[in-house]
């Protein structure tokens, strides 16, 4: 759970995410849509791959990059569901009581 955390407390991975549970994307797609730069997308790539969450798939000389488990897919548009319901004013970076 704990490397789970870690990939979904960064926005930029979270954002990754989103677009690769619609459809496998390459690194530089993913730049272009997210409006980043490709290092950037692939150190997160790196990162998501290393927390077990994507996986590279080659193509010749390229790479596209995949969510690792359909589950986690639908894991991810439960938890969109949920971050949809939530109160957008209500802070989490507070230590409870």
């Amino acid at each position: 759970m704990g490397r789970v955390g870690r990939a979904l407390a960064d926005e930029t991975r979270c954002r990754i995410l989103v677009e690769l549970a619609a459809a496998a994307a390459y690194p530089s797609e993913l730049a272009d849509r997210l409006g980043e730069s490709r290092s950037k997308i692939s150190n997160h790539l790196a990162c998501l791959r290393g927390c077990g969450l994507v996986v590279a798939v080659w193509e010749g000389k390229k790479v596209r990059y995949e969510i690792a488990d359909p589950r986690l897919t639908h894991a991810l548009a439960d938890l969109l569901g949920i971050v949809l319901a939530v109160d957008p004013a209500a802070e989490c970076d507070e230590e409870p009581a």
